[in-house]
């Protein structure tokens, strides 16, 4: 239980999609990530996903009768921002805006996945 408690952080996303296993497709191919957990109703539905992405953990699960689908925007801070776009437009997202270096010090990128979900791709200039 205490490995458990260890892999949560103060904050950690939980995403409410109209398809979750796509949403997982997704996550995988562009950022990497690792199935945690994953439970299932009789129907094969996704009740509750955990997806390690680098450190941090997403939490998701099927939009449905009761759980309605909820918008969101997430920052992805990465090493290589031009890579990580790459991957996921790939992996079907569609671009917001190309990679770009802003004045806050940040190099950006945006995409929307096929849930409509927001992803800004960051890292530092340079």
């Amino acid at each position: 239980m205490a490995e458990q408690l260890d892999s949560y952080r103060t904050l950690t996303p939980y995403l409410v999609v109209p398809d979750a296993d796509g949403a997982v497709k997704f996550l995988q191919a562009a950022f990497g990530a690792v199935e945690v957990s994953c439970d299932r109703n009789g129907e094969g539905a996704m009740v509750h996903g955990e997806y390690r992405v680098g450190d941090s953990l997403v939490m998701l699960g099927q939009a449905g009768p009761g759980c309605p689908a909820l918008t969101a925007a997430l920052y992805v801070w990465v090493q290589d921002v031009d890579a990580v776009y790459a991957k996921a437009l790939a992996a079907g997202a569609t671009s917001t805006y190309a990679p770009e270096d802003k004045p806050y010090g940040h190099r950006n990128a945006g995409v929307v996945d096929g849930n409509g979900l927001t992803w800004w791709i960051g890292s530092p200039c340079g």
